[in-house]
């Protein structure tokens, strides 16, 4: 489609939102560059950003949006000619045709779509924080906490892997120097305080934190399979891009845990994603409803990790269009970045209302021929002000206009017809169980458990070569038993050794191998004839 198309209104470059004095377009080439959609409950916000995500998906742009309601599933079923929809279609000088879209579900609960799940390695420190809303001193335990299991090898996917974790770093009540260190946990203990006071007390406010987030379903959200960010990032078999919704109704009754997710997958794609400069088309449009809970009482460096985001995700090729009520809700420095924008009616019967309709009035491009504050007010429903990017990245003069009616149903589907739609699913299967593999809380429960040393074959027989003899020589040490059926001692060094290899090298922490395999080994001595051996194999 070169030219204009009768039925759609689309191009090969631009969505048509709109029309009133003016046609409205929404150029693909500039949609990477953040958009705002804004207005008073029930004036048509949803529509519009229905229209937007079905002019994406036609490009064959990919599209992610929360659903707050349950009103934007509709989209995956094929529209209805309504007299007041053709009619609206007909003044613009379309003509509606009803159409679907390829959709997918997702559900951190996993009740309405697929679950979705991350690991708390993937989360991080800060954002986890931010979940649980600590302090600067909490924090920076949960910090120190991080750090630890960097060091030692202890992967962190799960909730009670976080508890165990913590747990470990406790200094023990009356042992202290040696008696400490020689504990199952003792180096870990050590370690955790070489960074700073680690106090029970704050610990224990940590975990009654998490108790709070597991009673609002977070332990339904970390776990594995974790989510892989470019299943989002799919088109159908005629190219369309694939609609990605999040159903969001229970999960916003926790609205913390709803603003932190949404901005941890922002964040993972602006980590993964690769350099793409400036596109035809984005690779991804993200639609961030309700907004302002991402902003309510954000610390400092949780707004900086925000406006980064917002800033540079554009050169990944994907397009941010937060949807909220006012303007104001926004911070300035985010509100800058937002290049596209949408704003329905707002009323002023408070100071603050007249506040943000001034203010919604001076994010626009003026136009001689509209009074911006007044026209605000005056909008009806399905009725905007508009303001796109222009060819040269600079804002159009603002446009009262009427937004054209969706191709899709407009409303929700039935619990009928979202089971037939997940069972047709292309990612059926791959996240519905969750898994359990072994990580932190199984690692500390076999030191605290003194099982890492058995043996696996008749009693004195060990493998592993070279790392199989020290193992048969510690445990002759420390009178280590081996047994029939389990792993030698000799084995689980090996095995310990490579996990710990492997993740401290990639992390970039190779000097604590030794210390973290001490550990395990149990005592000075162990320590000291493991660095020995390890310092002569890593410098072959």
């Amino acid at each position: 489609m070169t030219a204009q198309d009768s039925t759609l209104g689309d191009t090969d470059d631009k969505i048509f939102v709109g029309k009133g004095n003016e046609q409205a377009w929404l150029t693909l080439a500039l949609a990477n560059r953040h958009g705002l959609v804004t207005g008073a409950t029930g004036t048509g916000k949803t529509v519009t950003l229905q229209v937007m995500a079905e002019g994406f998906a036609r490009a064959g742009v990919p599209v992610f949006a929360a659903d707050i309601k349950g009103d934007l599933s509709g989209i995956s079923e094929v529209g209805e000619a309504k007299d007041f929809i053709v009619k609206r279609a007909n003044e613009m000088g379309l003509k509606f045709q009803p159409d679907q879209f390829s959709t997918v579900f997702w559900d951190v609960f996993g009740e309405q779509g697929h679950p979705v799940r991350a690991t708390v390695t993937e989360m991080g420190p800060l954002l986890l924080a931010r979940m649980l809303d600590l302090n600067d001193v909490q924090e920076g335990v949960l910090n120190v906490a991080f750090r630890v299991a960097d060091d030692n090898g202890l992967t962190l996917i799960d909730m009670k892997d976080l508890r165990a974790l913590l747990d470990a770093i406790v200094p023990e009540a009356g042992k202290k120097g040696a008696d400490a260190e020689e504990s199952p946990l003792g180096d870990i203990k050590k370690e955790a305080q070489g960074f700073g006071n680690v106090t029970k007390a704050t610990v224990g406010t940590i975990q009654r934190q998490l108790l709070v987030l597991e009673n609002q379903g977070g332990t339904k959200f970390f776990g594995e399979p974790a989510l892989t960010l470019k299943d989002f990032m799919k088109t159908d078999r005629d190219g369309r891009g694939m609609v990605n919704i999040l159903v969001a109704d229970k999960l916003l009754q926790s609205p913390r845990l709803y603003a932190t997710f949404l901005l941890w997958m922002l964040s993972e794609l602006f980590e993964e994603l690769p350099e793409a400069g400036d596109l035809p088309k984005p690779k991804l449009v993200f639609f961030f409803d309700e907004a302002h809970l991402l902003f309510n009482d954000a610390p400092k460096a949780l707004m900086d990790k925000i406006e980064q985001v917002v800033r540079l995700i554009r050169s990944k090729g994907v397009g941010v269009y937060f949807v909220t009520q006012n303007p104001i809700d926004v911070p300035d420095r985010v509100l800058g970045q937002l290049g596209n924008r949408v704003q329905h009616a707002l009323r002023a019967f408070t100071p603050r209302d007249q506040k943000a309709v001034a203010a919604a009035a001076q994010t626009f491009r003026p136009n001689p021929k509209l009074d911006t504050a007044k026209v605000i007010m005056e909008l009806g429903k399905g009725e905007a002000l508009v303001s796109f990017l222009e060819g040269n990245g600079t804002p159009a003069m603002v446009e009262r206009v009427m937004i054209r009616p969706p191709s899709a149903r407009i409303g929700p589907i039935t619990p009928e017809e979202r089971k037939a739609i997940m069972d047709a699913s292309p990612v059926k299967g791959k996240y519905d169980t969750a898994v359990d593999s072994e990580s932190a809380y199984e690692m500390i429960q076999k030191r605290i458990a003194g099982t890492a040393a058995t043996a696996d074959g008749p009693a004195g027989e060990s493998g592993g070569g070279i790392l199989g003899q020290i193992g048969s020589i510690v445990g002759g040490i420390f009178g280590t038993n081996v047994k029939r059926g389990r792993l030698s001692t000799g084995q689980v060094i090996a095995r310990d050794v490579t996990r710990s290899v492997t993740n401290q090298v990639i992390g970039g922490l190779a000097a604590n191998v030794g210390k973290s395999i001490g550990g395990q080994l149990g005592g000075s001595i162990g320590r000291t004839l493991v660095r020995g051996a390890l310092g002569g194999l890593l410098r072959r």
